[in-house]
């Protein structure tokens, strides 16, 4: 993990070249709100979950692996599933051992995942921080090289170029709401629009990670629980993404876990999008009245994960 330099959005560009090979390209959905109760809006679903291991950590991942020097131990992750899931499908395509330690509250799903991928997986704790210590004892052991889930160039470089992608497929957006953990994802992507539209941060009542920060004026202690723990409950939110979040996040709202489980079900209904707790975060934002976009507004939502066992909801 390196913090060499700015987040800039050449560097975002330089990177989207790199792993632009072994990335999809997610589609975008574009809907009439009133498709969705939300009447005088256009919604622009960025479809995030149709990455490759269910969720945008594979930028993050493969960015990681793709510039930096792997050992012979390999890569070691700590993850609540998705980071885990992605980190070992980058270690299965580029053919490196890769070691995974995650918390007792990762879903079903997303543990299945890392293990089809071939990746070595420690549950270790009960939340992702517990893990993360694990992880970090290995690495001391081992000599393998961690890769952080919101923490370190590489994977806010990756993750911005989610921002990229969107602004090509939609470059008219006036706001986009996007779901919070520890920040690497909405660190990434307002390192690449700045201050270019409004963007939304979008956390659970009970994992107010980057609210309590902003109220704060640095990281602090969050509580770590609810429906999407596995994906968006991390003890702080990052450090690096933090200063820049203070200067491109223009608000940061919480919905409760009922309206995620409100949104997770009419993303289901009316447009068959499956998304987990995590990935339907963000639209709960919007379906809650949390935020409230004016008339003919162009709102951007990030569907940033899938990895659900549910198939019908």
């Amino acid at each position: 993990m390196t913090q060499t330099g700015e987040l800039s959005r050449e560097r975002i560009q330089a990177t989207e070249r790199v792993i632009r090979p072994y990335i999809r390209r997610t589609p975008i959905l574009e809907v009439d709100g009133a498709d969705v109760g939300l009447d005088s809006i256009r919604i622009i679903f960025k479809l995030e979950l149709l990455q490759h291991a269910g969720s945008f950590k594979a930028r993050g991942a493969f960015t990681n692996m793709l510039t930096r020097e792997v050992p012979a131990a390999g890569v070691v992750a700590a993850s609540g599933g998705n980071h885990g899931a992605a980190v070992a499908f980058a270690a299965m395509k580029l053919r490196q051992p890769a070691t995974i330690f995650v918390p007792s509250v990762a879903s079903p799903a997303k543990l299945d995942r890392i293990r089809s991928y071939g990746a070595e997986l420690v549950i270790a704790g009960d939340r992702y921080a517990e893990s993360l210590e694990a992880s970090e004892s290995w690495t001391r052991q081992s000599g393998a090289m961690p890769i952080h889930a919101y923490e370190g160039d590489e994977t806010l470089l990756g993750q911005g170029t989610l921002g990229l992608e969107l602004e090509e497929q939609d470059p008219k957006l006036d706001s986009l709401l996007v779901a919070v953990g520890g920040g690497g994802l909405i660190g990434g992507v307002a390192a690449w629009y700045q201050d270019r539209l409004k963007l939304i941060a979008v956390e659970p009542e009970e994992a107010p990670t980057l609210n309590l920060a902003l109220n704060a004026g640095e990281p602090v202690d969050s509580p770590a629980g609810g429906i999407a723990a596995d994906s968006l409950a991390p003890r702080q939110v990052g450090q690096q993404m933090f200063p820049i979040a203070q200067k491109f996040v223009n608000s940061s709202i919480l919905v409760s876990d009922d309206e995620i489980l409100a949104a997770q079900k009419r993303l289901w209904e009316t447009v068959r999008v499956a998304a987990e707790p995590g990935g339907a975060a963000a639209f709960a934002g919007l379906l809650s009245g949390r935020y409230k976009p004016t008339p003919g507004e162009r709102v951007g939502v990030i569907v940033c994960g899938g990895n659900t066992d549910k198939v019908s909801l």
